[in-house]
């Protein structure tokens, strides 16, 4: 009788898993909510399997312990007309081992995973098919697109006078083109503080130093409009540092390009414009007074 009460109360947790995993998943659910879709850029699916996986296996372990602490909790309960406490246990070996080795393992797989994609991630590009200068600065953005001698020059997001929600006007918000398809290699300058560049559907972003270059490498492979941010706070009109980029089609890409020349945005925005001229590395000497 007490084996068969025992037995029921452990298929709870057992039983409330397999409703969940039998009643099926959304998209959403299968890529554990991330913000983009599989296939965005050649790194998205990696980082949504590192993500999903990490979490499954998170769930195991917390539906075991979950399970033996209702386990221990029902059988070792106190009973009617006991009194005093239970036998004590103390050390068990190999509990303890188990203990110990069990999260050990979960530590060096996370690790070794994540050292594997992140690697993937941040392979080097050695003859990429565009190469952008990008410039954070408080607070917007500056884009030098180096291999065709031209740049845009963004300004700070203006808020919507007819929207009493705060947001910003998307029209005027900077926006990176990237060609789809296409090696691209991202340089990344700041001109006054630390800032973050951040594409949300990319599923990476990247800090940008003050007087230091950082590098992304990453292949665009849908095209579409994907809004992208500064994750680092840098100031009183951070949340306003937004910008788009727009994954397009090569000929879209080229006539882009030709409609800054066009414009006349010929050359490059350069370090010349930092507001920090004393900093390692940016070829300007310190003034003495």
């Amino acid at each position: 009788m007490r084996s068969n009460r025992r037995l029921r109360w452990a298929a709870i947790p057992v039983a409330a898993l397999m409703s969940v995993v039998l009643a099926g998943c959304t998209q959403d659910q299968l890529q554990g909510w991330l913000p983009t879709e599989p296939g965005t850029t050649n790194n998205v699916d990696s980082v949504i399997g590192l993500w999903v996986t990490s979490w499954i296996v998170l769930l195991i372990v917390g539906v075991i312990t979950w399970g033996l602490t209702i386990w221990a909790i029902v059988v070792y309960r106190r009973r009617k007309g006991q009194t005093g406490l239970p036998a004590q246990l103390r050390y068990n070996m190999p509990i303890e081992i188990f203990y110990t080795i069990v999260p050990l393992i979960l530590v060096l797989g996370f690790f070794a995973f994540t050292a594997r994609d992140q690697a993937q991630i941040e392979a080097k590009y050695d003859n990429p098919d565009v190469t952008i200068q990008v410039f954070g600065k408080q607070w917007a953005w500056d884009f030098n697109y180096v291999d065709s001698d031209v740049y845009y020059a963004g300004v700070q997001g203006q808020a919507d006078p007819a929207d009493d929600n705060g947001n910003l006007v998307e029209s005027e918000l900077p926006v990176l083109y990237l060609p789809v398809g296409k090696q691209v290699h991202i340089q990344l300058e700041s001109r006054d503080v630390i800032h973050s560049f951040w594409v949300i559907d990319f599923l990476y972003k990247k800090d940008m130093l003050p007087g230091k270059t950082n590098d992304m490498y990453v292949t665009p492979e849908r095209e579409g409009t994907f809004s992208g941010k500064c994750a680092e706070l840098c100031g009183e009109y951070h949340s306003m540092m937004l910008f788009n980029v727009k994954v397009v089609s090569q000929d879209e890409y080229d006539a882009y390009i030709q409609s800054l020349k066009d414009a006349g945005n010929t050359g490059q925005l350069g370090h010349e414009y930092d507001r920090n001229q004393n900093l390692p590395g940016i070829g300007q000497p310190a003034k003495e007074e």
